[in-house]
């Protein structure tokens, strides 16, 4: 068995409930468009993945990208408000990343465009308190999940090696593109389920 001393965890529907559907009604309610066509318009194209993937490089880029695809002037307190709207919070989840981290060295890394990691604090403020500077959008790497680069991109930044890091996610993909980068996965189900593999390898 590895002996963890690194542990990377996904964002929505790991940390945080996250409902599409209402983003999509906040943003009907916003600019009178119908939300499947809004839909269809910024996430139904390849806009999205690249802005995973870094493209545009900054936030005020992507939110310019997102006003010109949504067909509305948004700005930034308005995205970041309806993107805090959509999540909730998981507090039996955050309450294993905190006691985890006592034993070992955490991050956070959720496929987003760099806008979002300027909204952290307003969307997920729980993430910048648990994790800090380690609270990671793909965008920062120029890569995104499930590609195994982005996993060793996160673990050489912080100077771990990939066997012995953990990536927690609830997308199978995801987790098999950091099996495939050599780190030790956990495919996100249940709080009890993520709490029994943290306490296999003697995390909590």
């Amino acid at each position: 068995m590895p002996d963890i001393k690194f542990v990377i965890f996904d964002m929505d529907l790991v940390l945080y409930d996250y409902d599409h559907q209402i983003r999509l009604k906040l943003l009907e309610d916003l600019t009178g468009r119908p939300a499947a066509e809004i839909d269809q318009s910024v996430w139904g194209g390849p806009h999205e993945n690249a802005a995973e993937a870094g493209n545009p490089a900054t936030s005020e880029a992507y939110l310019e990208q997102f006003a010109r695809l949504l067909e509305y002037p948004i700005d930034f307190e308005t995205w970041a408000d309806v993107r805090r709207q959509m999540m909730r919070a998981r507090p039996d989840v955050l309450s294993l990343v905190r006691n985890l981290k006592t034993t070992a060295d955490v991050a956070l890394l959720t496929n987003n465009g760099m806008l979002l990691k300027e909204a952290l604090p307003v969307c997920a403020p729980e993430t910048v308190e648990i994790f800090g500077e380690k609270a990671h959008v793909s965008a920062e790497f120029g890569v995104r999940k499930p590609d195994p680069l982005i996993y060793e991109r996160v673990c050489s930044r912080y100077g771990y090696r990939p066997e012995e890091s953990a990536f927690v996610d609830d997308r199978e993909e995801n987790v098999e593109g950091a099996l495939s980068a050599g780190l030790t996965g956990h495919l996100y189900e249940t709080a009890e389920g993520l709490e029994t593999f943290l306490r296999a390898y003697r995390l909590i």
